[in-house]
């Protein structure tokens, strides 16, 4: 870090980290406060993950109207044009929230933030970037999300390999070809899925090596009519959905019906299923169903023999079946995020797809022309890496922000995961980061966990400002707290029973704990709004001596 309290420095009373929903919802909200407000982006263009994700088929798996930011003045003159927009649509979702809201005067793009140290002489924080440069700001809001760092799996040779490699977190801007090649693909979690949806018809050959099944969704997608979602603005349909976010688990416009799945007779469970999964599609059968599905093992059975009823009369290789929809589930149903398809067990089942199982056939080693394992090579023109990311903890793991005791946020997670709410941490006064570790990141629609985030960082921020609070640090109390909640939360579903990103389980050697709020964004917004009670029973504050 460069030398400390330069009053030459930059300045700005907020500096956000990242240009998507929580960095655009909160430039809003804090400049209204006549507060000084930068975002530093490291990429070319805003958007946040929509910046990065542009691999076949990359789109959203929340719908109409919910996957935007809820506020009338940028949804009044502006629809989307599907039930689930894709990533082009996103990219023109963002250049309006740039030209409505004059974004690009607080934003600097190719701006890669390194680290930050807390000056305690000023109450400020000091911020490093990779191209030497500094900044100071009283309020460092690092709104970088949960997939800001991928993950490419330590397969031996994997340098080697002649052909072309891509990574679907970092797939080419300008786009990849691949009709007539014989593609290998490790990985079938969301983007996986995507990818081999739309690859899977125009590729010669498509070798898929897969560790667990996606139990996919019905993503029922469809255009929308310009006509009809002007309508429904005008009918106040638009706000209901947003306000219904309020009131649900996931910050959906549904959820957890009130009664236990053997409550209905068999052929009225049947009817109700059908519902959810194939006249509705998208998440309800996962948020919108019976409310023990998670937490009680004989009711989550119910749930997957119906799914896999649904795929098998899909999928007519029955090999594939085994591999795609296995008749012992390999976790239970819906302990990992499932993903939304419109055609992918069709596209399984076509000839040129090849499913290999990695737990019984591992990849050996990657050579120049391809992947060998006990079976032999297969070999490949290109290889697509669907390996996701260090999910969840890894993005504000990676940078070197400084605590007040001189470690980072690796350091301070060495032995567990732990903050305070999942939105601050003891040691980093003047630290808010959203969409992160243990708030409902992956359990929730995104743009619904930013917007309470934020609404609650807004207020923190106001009532410091009027009370003239210049440190605002989290408590190790609400830490402690918020952690045995945590984990309370966590250990009476099903969710430990997987391995999954959702408790770091996908990294080889990372620690598995709860990574997400398992308790709904209910009960996580009135946390957050309820330690600032009882004068900031949740924080440490201070003021500057004059």
């Amino acid at each position: 870090m460069g030398s400390m309290g330069d009053d030459d420095m930059p300045y700005t009373d907020v500096l956000l980290v990242g240009a998507g929903f929580a960095s655009f919802t909160l430039l809003n909200r804090l400049r209204k406060m006549g507060l000084d407000v930068k975002i530093f982006e490291k990429g070319a263009a805003s958007g946040g993950i929509w910046y990065w994700n542009c691999y076949p088929g990359a789109r959203v798996d929340s719908d109409t109207p919910i996957y935007q930011l809820f506020d009338k003045e940028l949804w009044e003159d502006f629809t989307f044009r599907e039930r689930y927009a894709g990533w082009q649509e996103l990219r023109r979702y963002f250049k309006h929230i740039e030209k409505k809201w004059n974004v690009d005067e607080h934003t600097e793009f190719n701006k890669h933030v390194d680290g930050a140290v807390f000056d305690e002489k000023k109450h400020q924080w000091v911020v490093e970037c990779s191209d030497g440069t500094y900044i100071a700001c009283r309020w460092f809001i690092p709104c970088i999300g949960f997939a800001a760092r991928r993950y490419t799996p330590p397969v031996p040779g994997l340098s080697e390999f002649k052909g072309d490699t891509y990574h679907t977190a970092v797939w080419p801007q300008h786009g990849v070809n691949l009709r007539g090649k014989r593609v290998a693909q490790i990985g079938t979690g969301a983007s996986g899925i995507q990818v081999i949806q739309e690859i899977g018809p125009v590729v010669k050959n498509l070798t898929v090596y897969q560790r667990t099944p996606n139990y996919c969704l019905p993503m029922n997608q469809r255009p929308l009519d310009p006509k009809e979602e002007e309508q429904k603005k005008a009918n106040g349909d638009y706000e209901k959905a947003f306000n219904d976010t309020r009131k649900t688990f996931s910050g959906f416009t549904y959820d957890f019906v009130e009664k236990n799945t053997f409550d209905d007779s068999p052929e009225d469970r049947e009817k109700f299923y059908h519902k959810l999964l194939v006249e509705q599609g998208g998440f309800h059968y996962w948020l919108n169903t019976y409310k023990d599905m998670l937490f009680d093992q004989k009711a989550n059975d119910e749930a997957y023999k119906f799914w896999r009823n649904s795929v098998v009369k899909r999928v007519k290789n029955p090999e594939k079946q085994k591999l795609l929809a296995p008749e012992v589930p390999p976790h239970p149903w819906g302990t990992k995020r499932p993903s939304l398809e419109q055609r992918i067990y069709e596209v399984f089942d076509q000839d040129n797809i090849e499913i290999i199982d990695v737990n019984e056939n591992p990849i050996e080693a990657v050579e120049a022309t391809g992947l060998r394992t006990k079976k032999g090579l297969v070999e490949v023109d290109a290889l697509v890496l669907a390996t996701g990311f260090d999910s969840v903890t890894g993005s504000l793991a990676q940078l070197a922000i400084k605590s007040t005791n001189g470690g980072t946020i690796a350091d301070h997670w060495k032995d567990r995961l732990q903050t305070s709410m999942g939105i601050a941490i003891p040691g980093y006064p003047n630290m808010f980061f959203l969409y992160g570790p243990q708030a409902p990141t992956a359990f929730s629609n995104g743009p619904s966990c930013t917007q309470f985030q934020a609404e609650f960082v807004e207020e923190a921020i106001k009532r410091a400002r009027a009370e003239d609070i210049t440190r605002f640090e989290a408590t190790k109390e609400a830490e402690d707290d918020w952690c045995k909640r945590m984990n309370e939360k966590w250990d009476i579903t099903l969710f430990p029973l997987a391995k999954s990103w959702y408790s770091g389980a996908n990294i080889p050697g990372k620690r598995v704990e709860p990574l997400n709020w398992a308790g709904g964004m209910v009960e996580y917004t009135t946390s957050l709004h309820g330690s600032l009670d009882n004068n900031f029973q949740g924080w440490h504050t201070d003021k500057l001596k004059a």
